[in-house]
Parts: C-alpha cells; sequence; structure tokens
C-alpha cells in the first residue's frame, strides 16, 4: 500500500449557494458553546439508487467488496475463508469478513478493538493501519501489518477470527510498510515487506522487498537473518516505482513472490517472481504484469481503474483466485468510495499465475468459484439500522478513538451526547460512519435535539478533515435551523442556512443524496421532502481532490 504519493488538487474558486440562503460565511463553523441532553437518532438508512443489480445465475458481480475496502488479504481455514483490509485511524480497525463461497462476505468484527492495542490519538484519517496480511497456521490466526506513524509494523494473533484478538508483537527491527508472514513447508517461517533499497535511492519511488526468518516462540526476527529478493521492481532499468504489498506462496516445486508495483493509482499493477529457493533469486516473469488497467484507455463501459495489490488463495476445488483492489471512476478518474476489492480467477501459463491478460478490462461479471452458490452477506448496497440492539452495529467505525462513552444505542434509538470537536478537527469527535458504496447513494436518518439544547446535530459526508460535508440542525428561536457546512482544503464555509417550521425537540427527517459529482441535502416538513440548497460540488470527497487512501463515510455527527 503506497504511502507517499497520490496527485492532490487543489479546489480553488469554488463558488456555491443554497438557493433561499443566507449568505454564506467563511472560517467558522457553527458550533454553540455547550449542550444540554443527549441527542436521538431513531434510524439510519442507506440505499443504492438503481443498485448494483442481480448477478445472472452461475455467475457474480464485482466489487465483492464496494466501497473503501483496500489492500484486501485472504485466508482459509477448512471450508471458511477469512479477509481483511486496511482501515487506516478508523476505529475499530482491520475489520474480518467471512464467507463461504469468495464472494459473499459478511463482516464478524474487528481484530483492533480497544486501545491497549493501538494509539491513533491526533492521526490524519490516512494515516494508520496499512495494508495487512492474514494467515491461519497450526489453529492460528496471525495478522501483520503496519501502523504508519504509531509504532510500525507488528503481528496480531487470535483463535477465533471473531476475536479476542491479542495485544501487538511489535517487530522493530522490520521497517518501512506492507509486511507479509510466510510459513514454509519445513517450519521455519519468514516475513517480506516494501522498504527503502540498499544504498541511496537512485530516482523518486525506488523501493525494495526484504525477507527476514521470524522465530514465533521468540516472537521476534533472526539479527542477520536479513536478505534482499527485489531491488526496484521487475527491471530496475526502467525505474520501476513503489514495489510492495509482497506475498510469498509455495506452489509445488516453486516459491512465488507476488508484489504490486506503479502505486496505487492509475499505473497501479501487479507482477509476480519466482525461485527454487528462498536462498536463491528471485526470476521476474517476462509477462509482468499480470494484472493491470493502466493500458486501457477511456471513455469504457464500468471503468475499473489502480487495479493491484493481490492475495491469492486456493478453494477446495483446487482452482485459485485473486482478491484484489480496484476503484470505479464516475469521471475519469474521480471516485469518492475509495478503493474496493474485487474477485477474479488466475490461470496458470507454464507455471505462472496471471489474473488478467494485457488490455483486458476488469468485469464486472464472473463465473462464480466452481462448486459454490450464491449466500447471503452483509448487504452493502441497501440497509437500514434501528439501534433496536445494545451494542453498536458493526457497519458503524468512528475516527481515531476506540473509546465511545458518549454513545448509547438500544431499543430502537442511537443517543450521543456531544463532544466539542468539530469534523475539521482531529480531536476527539462524536461521529460514527458507514462506507459509502457506489457514485450513487441516499442516506436518510430521523434526529431530535431536546429543547432548549444548543447542541448541533444530523448527517456528514467525510473524506478527511479538510475535506467533508454536514448537514446539520440547531435551534434557534425555538425552532430548528438547518445548514449545510462544506469543508474544502480545510477551509470552513456555511453554504446555506434556512429556518424550518419544526420546532425544536420534535423529530426531524434528513437526507443526504450522491449522485456521482454531485450532492444534495434535504429535509422533510409536513410529509413533504423540501431542499436545504442547490445541489454541492461531490468531487471535492473525491480521492483525486482530497488526496489520502480512504474513501468516504457517510454518517451521523453531533457536538456541542
Amino acid at each position: 500500500m503506497k504511502s507517499k504519493t497520490f496527485i492532490c488538487s487543489i479546489i480553488a474558486g469554488l463558488v456555491l449557494a443554497g438557493c433561499n440562503s443566507q449568505s454564506v460565511t467563511s472560517g467558522t463553523a457553527i458550533n454553540p458553546d455547550h449542550t444540554s441532553g443527549k441527542v436521538t437518532f431513531n434510524w439510519f438508512e442507506y440505499s443504492t439508487p438503481g443498485g448494483p443489480g442481480e448477478a445472472p445465475e452461475g455467475k457474480f458481480l464485482n466489487p465483492v467488496l464496494p466501497g473503501f475496502y483496500p489492500d484486501p488479504s485472504v485466508t482459509k481455514r477448512g471450508d471458511d475463508y477469512y479477509l481483511t483490509t486496511s482501515s487506516f485511524s478508523y476505529t475499530p480497525g482491520l475489520p474480518v469478513l467471512h464467507s463461504k463461497n469468495l464472494t459473499d462476505w459478511t463482516l464478524i468484527g474487528y481484530a483492533l478493538d480497544r486501545k491497549s492495542q493501538m494509539e491513533f490519538a491526533g492521526a490524519s484519517v490516512s494515516r494508520g493501519i496499512f495494508a495487512p496480511t492474514i494467515r491461519y497456521h497450526n489453529g492460528l490466526f496471525y495478522i501483520i501489518t503496519t501502523s504508519v506513524d504509531n509504532g510500525g509494523n507488528f503481528i496480531i494473533t487470535a483463535e477465533n477470527p471473531e476475536g479476542p484478538w491479542s495485544e501487538p508483537i511489535w517487530l522493530p527491527e522490520v521497517g518501512g510498510i506492507d509486511p507479509d508472514i510466510f510459513f514454509d513447508e519445513d517450519g521455519r517461517v519468514y516475513i517480506t515487506h516494501n522498504d527503502a533499497p540498499p544504498g541511496e535511492p537512485l530516482y523518486q519511488g525506488h523501493r525494495a522487498i526484504w525477507m527476514w526468518e521470524y522465530d514465533p516462540q521468540s516472537q521476534k526476527v533472526l539479527a542477520e537473518s536479513r536478505q534482499l529478493l527485489v531491488n526496484g521492481g521487475v527491471d530496475i532499468s526502467k525505474k520501476p516505482i513503489w514495489i510492495e504489498a509482497p506475498h510469498i506462496y509455495k506452489i509445488g516445486d516453486w516459491y512465488y513472490l507476488s508484489c504490486a508495483e506503479g502505486g496505487t493509482g492509475p499505473q497501479h499493477s501487479q507482477v509476480v517472481f519466482r525461485s527454487r529457493s528462498l536462498d536463491a533469486p528471485f526470476i521476474p516473469y517476462e509477462n509482468n504484469p499480470i494484472l493491470t488497467q493502466r493500458d486501457l484507455t477511456y471513455p469504457r463501459a464500468n471503468p475499473v481503474d489502480t487495479a493491484g495489490h493481490a492475495d491469492f488463495i486456493q478453494t477446495g476445488e483446487g482452482e485459485w483466485w485473486a482478491v484484489f483492489l480496484g476503484t470505479r471512476p464516475y469521471d475519469f478518474d474521480l471516485y469518492n468510495t475509495g478503493r474496493d476489492t474485487f474477485l477474479l480467477p488466475v490461470k496458470w501459463q507454464n507455471e505462472w499465475p496471471l489474473i488478467l491478460p494485457p488490455e483486458t478490462p476488469v468485469p464486472v461479471t464472473v463465473n462464480r468459484p466452481a462448486g459454490t452458490r450464491a449466500a447471503q452477506g452483509t448487504d452493502f448496497y441497501s440497509w437500514k439500522d434501528s439501534f433496536d440492539d445494545k451494542k453498536l452495529s458493526f457497519r458503524w467505525q468512528g475516527l481515531r478513538e476506540f473509546d465511545r462513552d458518549w454513545l448509547s444505542t438500544g431499543n430502537g434509538e442511537l443517543n450521543i451526547t456531544p463532544l466539542p470537536g468539530l469534523l475539521s478537527s482531529k480531536e476527539k469527535v462524536s461521529y460514527i460512519g458507514t462506507h459509502q458504496a457506489a457514485a450513487n447513494f441516499a442516506a436518510t436518518t430521523e434526529v431530535t435535539i431536546p429543547a432548549g439544547s444548543t447542541a448541533t446535530a444530523g448527517l456528514a459526508a467525510f473524506q478527511s478533515a479538510d475535506y467533508h460535508y454536514f448537514f446539520g440542525l440547531h435551534g434557534k428561536n425555538g425552532k430548528y435551523s438547518a445548514f449545510i457546512e462544506q469543508v474544502a482544503d480545510g477551509k470552513v464555509s456555511v453554504i446555506s442556512e434556512r429556518q424550518l417550521a419544526t420546532s425544536a425537540g420534535e423529530p426531524v427527517t434528513l437526507k443526504v443524496e450522491g449522485k456521482g459529482s454531485g450532492i444534495a441535502f434535504s429535509y422533510k416538513e409536513n410529509g413533504k421532502w423540501i431542499s436545504a440548497g442547490d445541489t454541492l460540488d461531490a468531487t471535492l470527497l473525491s480521492t483525486q481532490k482530497a488526496g489520502g487512501f480512504v474513501g468516504t463515510t457517510i454518517g451521523l455527527h453531533a457536538r456541542q
């Protein structure tokens, strides 16, 4: 998972006005001085207008994990598959998903679920947990990953994938990012990872793949075992960039080393090397890359871009499959959903793996893995949370902090005691969000702010502290006032504000709708939807403009 480069555009001269609104204000969020009582959300509903459709019999639809599930890694215990992805500074972190068929996944928990394991306080949203590897070996699950800016590389383990997962085993000698753990047939264990090349880098993006032997008993890498596997990439004379995300597999008589190359953007790709021995050089495949979309042109139907960062798994039927990341742009290189998880079969040619031939688009509709049928998994496109359970649904994540003492749920209510932190800060904030699953979406909630309270509450579309929207309510002269707050390049602007007829203390239904490059907000009064302003620019929620590695989350926010 590349942590260094993404073109980050600055939005300049953005002038947006809501109809029938007050004049635009800049620089200060609407933020009352204090609050009285809790804010109540009675339900939340997420939908995808038009939906992804239904897969024909015997087929499945890509992506299998839509909306901000990047850098996937997969393992198997018996007939059960388990997958995890990067989570950055969202909490809980390291989502764990389960499947019986590789195509339909259920979110069953998180490997990082408590403060004793990890500390993200003050972190930017795109720091934190990068590119995990999950493996099952001899009755134990292992996740090895990187906590960027918060400790480096570490391992956690669990007997059951639902948890509990252990405290981190830190690996101070292992630098860089994207570690992999490989259990060889002779009982020896190895860690591979991306790090700086030997000597001075020869060019921007020059990296290397290194390997250490690891002792599970002492929980340390062996001193002096560090070994260079790849310097630069497939062909260093061509100055390849950002070789990373290594995974080692032993298949037959060969050791295969599969890596991402080109950076997690339009030049992304998957490449492969092989060797008869871990002590011998790894030789690159002459027909690399084995997966990329960089050789395709726009426009094209159902485009998938930035494909790479793959992990392989073999099914009980003997087939090999790859999970990998990709993006679904709605306009050339713009996407707000982050990087999704895709699934494709791996074919073998002369004992080399191939995911896609050159100039071949990632297909949306794919033949199912042999011997499998469609099954019910987590529905990422259409769902409702009625807040009946006392435990918050796994669909929800917060920012940086594991503590949720400001939140309670059950009996048809989600109650939030508002914190003073703003979404535009890196402070502790009372926000929970769910991943935007497609370019088009609608999210609706019903919220009540007690009469006399100066709390502010509503819906947010959050890309980062510097790029997001907040559609909020607050009491004003005994009634509600609804406003749209935009944060672009760190600049806070109130785009529109209007008085409602509804009295403070009564429930109000709010809605946010995304349609590719546009986003709109509305509220319901007297059974009718009323627009809160003009359709606004949703491209500021795109990775290309906001930078970073996350997708947009849609969620509930309250503040003092």
